[in-house]
C-alpha cells in the first residue's frame, strides 16, 4: 500500500505541478529537433525527398514530467504515403515495394545518425536511440516511419493523415501525433488550461506509485489517454484540486460504473479505441492507476 499524503502534501504538490515545463524544457525540445533535422538534411540518399523531421508525445503536449527524459522526434517520408484496405490498390505504396521500402528507410536513417551524431543505438524494436551527452542535448528516440493516410468520407477532406511504424520484429503501428497535438491543444482551451494540468498530476502519482512498486510501471501516455476522456465541464468546476479529485472520479466511473463505458473511451487523437489489441495496457491497469492516485493523493480510503 501507498503512503497517503495530507491535504498540505497534496495540495503543495499540486500547486507545483500546476504549470507546464519551463523554458529550460522547451529548449530541449527544440535542440533534439534541430539536431535530428540537420542530420537528415545533411544525408545524401535524403536529397530531394518530402521528409518530416518533428518531436511528438509529450514534449510537444507539455504534458511531459521528470521522469520523461527521452525526447521523441519522428522522421516522417510523405512521399510516397502509405494506406491499406481498398484504397491501397490505387493509392499510396506497400511496405515494401518501390524505391523507398521500410527497410531502405531504416538503414538510412541509421546511416545518417551514425554519420551525425556518432554512436547510436540500432537494437530497439522500433526507435533509434541517441544517448544523452550532458550539458550538450538529450537523450533522443528517433523513429523512422511514413506518412498514413486513412480514407473516410466522415474526415475533413476525406482522409485522416498519421504515421506508420514499422517495427523490426515486422509489425505496423498507425500513430496521429498530429491529431494527438491538435485536439489537445483545443481541449486544453476549452477547460482553461486545466486539462494538461491533471494530465502531468496523474502522471506524477503513476511514477510514485511505481517506484514505490505499488502499481507496474505504465506508459505515460496512458494517464493522457484517460484523462481526455473526461468532459470538460468537470475539469472547469472548483479549483485545481476540485478538479483533479473529479476528474479521478469521472474515469473511475466510466472504468466501472457504466455498461461498456471502457469501450468508448478513446485516445486523444479520438480515432484509436484506449483499450483493446495492440495495446500495452489493460483496463485493470486503470482501474489500478486511478485507484491508487485517490487513495495516494488522500481522496479517501
Amino acid at each position: 500500500m501507498a503512503r497517503q499524503l495530507t491535504v498540505t502534501q497534496r495540495l503543495a504538490l499540486i500547486s507545483k505541478w500546476k504549470n507546464p515545463p519551463g523554458p529550460s524544457e522547451q529548449l530541449r525540445l527544440e535542440r533534439a529537433e534541430r539536431m535530428v533535422k540537420a542530420a537528415v538534411d545533411q544525408h545524401g540518399p535524403f536529397l530531394g525527398l518530402d521528409i518530416t523531421v518533428a518531436a511528438k508525445g509529450s514534449y510537444p503536449n507539455k504534458t511531459n514530467v521528470r521522469g520523461d527524459s527521452d525526447v521523441d522526434v519522428m522522421v516522417k517520408l510523405n512521399n510516397p504515403f502509405h494506406t491499406d484496405g481498398a484504397a491501397s490498390c490505387w493509392f499510396g505504396e506497400q511496405a515494401d515495394a518501390g524505391p523507398w521500402p521500410r527497410t531502405r528507410l531504416r538503414k538510412e536513417v541509421y546511416a545518417a545518425l551514425t554519420n551525425h551524431f556518432g554512436w547510436v543505438d540500432p537494437d530497439h524494436n522500433l526507435a533509434f536511440y541517441v544517448p544523452e551527452v550532458a550539458g550538450s542535448r538529450p537523450s533522443i528516440d528517433v523513429v523512422p516511419c511514413f506518412r498514413w493516410v486513412k480514407h473516410d468520407f466522415s474526415a475533413p477532406g476525406g482522409q485522416y493523415v498519421g504515421s506508420a511504424v514499422y517495427g523490426r520484429n515486422g509489425k505496423r503501428i498507425i500513430n496521429w501525433p498530429e491529431r494527438q497535438l491538435a485536439n489537445g491543444r483545443t481541449k486544453n482551451t476549452n477547460t482553461n488550461l486545466r486539462y494538461k494540468f491533471v494530465v502531468r498530476v496523474l502522471k506524477n502519482v503513476e511514477n510514485d506509485l511505481a517506484a514505490e512498486h505499488v502499481i507496474k510501471a505504465l506508459p505515460s501516455y496512458f494517464s493522457e489517454c484517460l484523462i481526455y476522456n473526461v468532459p470538460n465541464p468537470v475539469f472547469r468546476a472548483g479549483d485545481f484540486d476540485d478538479a483533479v479529485r473529479a476528474s479521478l472520479e469521472e474515469v473511475y466511473r466510466q472504468l466501472t460504473g457504466t455498461w461498456l463505458g471502457s469501450q468508448r473511451m478513446v485516445e486523444p487523437n479520438e480515432i484509436k479505441k484506449v483499450f483493446g489489441e495492440g495495446q500495452k495496457w489493460t483496463e485493470k491497469d486503470a482501474r489500478e492507476l486511478i485507484a491508487g492516485a485517490w487513495y495516494y493523493l488522500g481522496y479517501g480510503g
